[in-house]
């Protein structure tokens, strides 16, 4: 029994894992956060735009 219990605190796969799975999710957070940023300045060019065109010449 102190075997496999030794054999299981010497096996880091699992930690492994959540490494990668935190990994991931902060560049998930980061591409909705630039995702967001980006669709916010496309819509203020866009509703600027749309301002100017909208003058009578």
């Amino acid at each position: 029994m102190t075997a496999i219990f030794a054999r299981f605190m010497k096996d880091e796969s699992g930690a492994t894992a959540i490494e990668y799975g935190l990994i991931a999710s902060l560049i998930a957070v980061a591409m909705i956060l630039g995702a967001s940023a980006l669709g916010n300045q496309i819509n203020t060019t866009f509703t600027n735009l749309k301002d100017k065109l909208a003058k009578p010449v």
